[in-house]
């Protein structure tokens, strides 16, 4: 996983699921994410997660 995919999941612990891409951006915003995370959060593969093995996955597709 890429520097960036690690910062996210920091960003994102507590998230409660499922969740939508939109709502992940706005949890980003709300825990003060740079601008660069919550870019690389906008262009996430998938629009749903179920759980957080499903966003760890898509996280991994960040370069």
């Amino acid at each position: 996983m890429s520097g960036t995919g690690m910062r996210l999941q920091e960003y994102l612990a507590g998230l409660d699921y499922p969740v939508s891409r939109e709502d992940l951006v706005r949890w980003g915003q709300e825990n003060g994410a740079s601008t660069e995370l919550l870019q690389a959060l906008r262009t996430l593969p998938v629009e749903r997660f179920d759980d957080p093995a499903a966003l760890h996955e898509a996280l991994g597709t960040l370069t």
